[in-house]
């Protein structure tokens, strides 16, 4: 009882001498932060002591942006320029599917203004931010689901900028040379006349070709049995997810190897119940829930090219010349949220490709073709 009264009174003491030695308040900040790791929008308070209304409304604005609605298609980019006489908000919900990773980032023409990047789960109870100086953030989904990103300027931010989100697969591929246009079948597809469905995708390649590691990891098992003939099991950590490779024609790893992302485990065979189908690896990927559907954890996909310049509107304010749908994405094949009729007016806050990324008078953002709108002079 008495130790742990001394080491109670030993890091009490510990923590007034570091108290002690900072220099000035901003010293005794760094180590305060340091114990409750504030985040980037309780760090950036501090700024307003002196006006606390104008953080009140940037604030006020987020939390109106946890309403919007707009969702939009990876990958996705848009060109426009922060008004710095408006709190303005950019909010979008997207699906991602589990084995994907998240990228959202924000490149402007004045690095010092400062952007806050944050994602939020479907349930909205978890988030992930950036820190307050980061314009890139990451994200990996636990489940399959629709998130919301939310990107906001800071208070009187006036630059050009470009918002680029995409995603990228958690793994490598795990044939070498091989890509999504390989995969020849796919999750769920029916096996043995529908008594059991397909627990993986089956990716197609000559004979000999490389099947590689996807991720770092050791291996767990190697050999020929059952359906998927010659075999390696990769784990993806102690407590990671187990990756399949089936269907091998030769092994080069032994099980209890550790390997690195793009090590050779064999080569591409048709062993098993493939014997009379081409040559293909079978690819699954397996969790304490069972099998889950291993394309996402593997599918390449595409980053939007920046390009902010030039933005071809010199003012944040439009007007409709016609009656025109609002679309709760940039396209015809999102749905239509409302209806806008000839001269009203929309503040501009963005463009993808041929829609306008706007928010009406009422203050719903939405989507609106940009042959639709002209500028208020």
């Amino acid at each position: 009882m008495k130790s742990r009264i001394y080491i109670y009174i030993a890091g009490t003491l510990l923590l007034i001498f570091l108290l002690l030695q900072c220099s000035g308040c901003s010293g005794i900040q760094k180590v305060t932060d340091t114990i409750t790791n504030p985040t980037a929008r309780e760090i950036y308070k501090r700024e307003f002591k002196e006006n606390e209304q104008a953080y009140s409304n940037w604030q006020a604005a987020y939390q109106a942006a946890l309403n919007d609605s707009i969702l939009v298609n990876l990958p996705y980019g848009e060109k426009g320029k922060f008004n710095p006489f408006a709190d303005e908000v950019y909010a979008y919900d997207i699906v991602l599917e589990e084995g994907e990773v998240l990228i959202a980032e924000v490149v402007k023409d004045m690095a010092a203004q400062r952007v806050f990047i944050e994602v939020l789960s479907p349930d909205r109870a978890q988030t992930n931010a950036a820190e307050i100086k980061e314009t890139k953030l990451e994200y990996i989904p636990e489940a399959t689901g629709t998130y919301k990103v939310i990107i906001q300027p800071e208070i009187a931010a006036d630059t050009p900028f470009f918002i680029s989100i995409y995603k990228r697969p958690q793994y490598g591929f795990p044939v070498a040379g091989k890509g999504n246009a390989d995969v020849g079948s796919f999750w769920g597809m029916e096996r043995d006349g529908g008594r059991r469905r397909h627990e993986g995708i089956d990716i197609f390649a000559r004979k000999g070709t490389p099947v590689v590691a996807a991720t770092d990891g050791f291996i767990t098992y190697t050999g020929e049995r059952g359906l998927g003939g010659k075999q390696v099991w990769l784990r993806d950590g102690l407590l990671g997810k187990s990756l399949y490779y089936a269907h091998l024609d030769s092994i080069t790893v032994k099980g209890s190897a550790t390997v690195k992302t793009g090590d050779t485990l064999g080569f591409v065979g048709n062993t098993g119940n493939a014997k009379f189908t081409p040559p293909h690896l079978h690819f699954g990927i397996y969790t304490g829930r069972g099998a889950v559907n291993p394309l996402p954890f593997v599918f390449k996909t595409n980053k939007p090219e920046v390009g902010f310049f030039p933005f071809n509107y010199s003012a944040v304010q439009l007007s409709v010349k016609a009656t025109a749908n609002l679309r709760q994405g940039p396209s015809t094949s999102f749905n239509a949220i409302g209806q806008l009729t000839a001269n009203d007016t929309v503040q501009l806050l963005g463009q993808h490709h041929d829609w306008l990324h706007i928010r009406t008078q009422n203050g719903r953002k939405a989507f609106l073709h940009k042959s639709l709108a002209r500028q208020v002079k």
